[in-house]
């Protein structure tokens, strides 16, 4: 049994209320959806991600054999429960927006068809797949809009909150328009373009430092790039060009080096100009360390001379806004709209679709939040992508998916990236008479209590 692929990587409640489902007779069609209630400071947008994991989720997800075996053992649970699980397939409906999708609060971006024991139990998986990969490409399209065209890399790995959040958080940064990764197993798994350079541990490991750079240049002709900042950045940089001729002679260029520490800004203007007084004028200036939005802010507004970026910890954290106030709710059940009224967390109930209008320029105007039956002007977000447990229609590609991000990015509407004034989200009058008609079934007050 994997531990970190098994359908027992879940929570505890999802099972207990599955066996009072089954024993109290609920077992009719019921609707979610996963939507974010509110933005997180600093974002005028979402970008959705994680679709293709959810749906290889839904469709893989079987008990095995051993999970059930332990299940029967902890003497929670009833026979009826586990031979339910025993045979358990999800056979339901799942629409949603297409993976790199701008979004915003309270639009679903995907909802979940299928018998009430079904639809609950995929509720943690589901919010833990679709939550992470949209808040990171979330966090990185906001990088990739402030890089101003410059190529990011993800260099997360090693910060992430575990070893699947790494691979994700490259996977996602990539649709948002990263431009590879150092992560390695997300070129095997995803085709995800890999960028590496060295370690201060391969200078240090040297006497000296130029011998450390030949060395290394010898045996990584291609696409070499130079770590400079181990000692002495400037008199690095000297080194590099003092070296250039030699490694021309062999064949090799270098094709960047890279700055790790320090006043990237500084540095890059003083390394940048001994490049080009050393005739290594093609030589790119790449730099990491610590750097979020408002260093790549600082960049632009300084006129700092970098060609590429490695970020991390700011990157695989989202460090800002590390969570979004998300969930996956019940909507519909047996046939009737259902909604939750807590103070600060009431839902719109039914089955919703997002109408978006554009302006003359093509970008986005506003978004009207409506019951599925209710069309409104616009284009219409949410497309079924899986039916009757299987999935439909044309399986878009990662890099199709990474297209419609960056067509996403350009259509956004105008304004500072750091003070958005909020995206106008209307809900329609449908909806509204729908969540009264709601309140007055179930004998509530009128009104949305958000």
């Amino acid at each position: 049994m994997d531990p970190f692929q098994g359908a027992l990587l879940t929570d505890l409640y999802q099972l207990t209320m599955i066996q009072a489902y089954l024993e109290s007779g609920q077992t009719d069609t019921a609707v979610f959806e996963f939507f974010v209630r509110k933005l997180p400071p600093k974002r005028s947008f979402l970008m959705a991600a994680g679709l293709e994991q959810a749906l290889d989720f839904l469709d893989a997800l079987r008990f095995s054999q051993e999970e059930l075996d332990w299940l029967e053992k902890t003497g929670r649970f009833n026979a009826r429960l586990i031979d339910y699980l025993a045979n358990f397939r999800f056979s339901g409906e799942v629409h949603a927006m297409p993976e790199g999708t701008l979004f915003f609060q309270h639009e679903p971006i995907l909802r979940v068809t299928a018998p009430l024991p079904q639809a609950q139990l995929v509720e943690t998986r589901l919010i833990n797949i679709l939550h992470y990969q949209s808040l990171i490409a979330s966090k990185a399209a906001r990088m990739v809009l402030l890089a101003q065209g410059k190529l990011l890399v993800d260099f997360g790995l090693r910060r992430a909150h575990g070893s699947d959040a790494g691979l994700m958080a490259a996977r996602a940064a990539y649709i948002a328009g990263f431009a590879g990764t150092a992560t390695l197993l997300a070129q095997k798994v995803f085709g995800i373009p890999t960028y590496g350079t060295m370690a201060h541990s391969f200078i240090q490991s040297f006497d000296n430092e130029a011998a450390a750079f030949e060395a290394f240049a010898r045996t990584r002709p291609q696409n070499l790039t130079l770590l400079i900042d181990t000692y002495d950045t400037e008199a690095a940089a000297r080194t590099v060009v003092a070296l250039a001729p030699r490694l021309k002679e062999l064949g090799i260029d270098i094709q960047a080096v890279r700055i790790d520490s320090g006043d990237l800004t500084a540095l890059s203007k003083m390394v940048r100009a001994i490049l080009d007084a050393g005739g290594l004028t093609k030589t790119g200036v790449f730099v990491s360390g610590g750097i979020d939005e408002e260093l790549l802010t600082a960049f632009e507004r300084e006129g700092a001379p970098i060609d590429g970026i490695g970020i991390g910890t700011s990157l695989v954290t989202s460090s800002d806004a590390p969570a979004f106030d998300c969930a996956y709710k019940l909507q519909e059940y047996a046939g009737l709209p259902r909604r939750k009224r807590s103070t600060g967390k009431a839902t719109w109930p039914g089955r919703k679709q997002v109408w978006r209008r554009y302006d003359g320029e093509g970008r986005m105007m506003s978004d009207t939040l409506s019951i599925e039956d209710d069309p409104h002007e616009g284009e219409a977000l949410i497309r079924c992508v899986m039916a009757g447990g299987r999935r439909i229609g044309r399986q878009p590609t990662l890099d199709d998916i990474r297209v419609h991000a960056r067509r996403e990015l350009a259509r956004r509407p105008k304004g500072e990236i750091n003070s958005p004034v909020p995206y106008p989200v209307q809900v329609s009058a449908s909806l509204e008479q729908l969540a009264a008609a709601v309140d007055r079934r179930t004998g509530q007050m009128e009104g949305p209590s958000f």
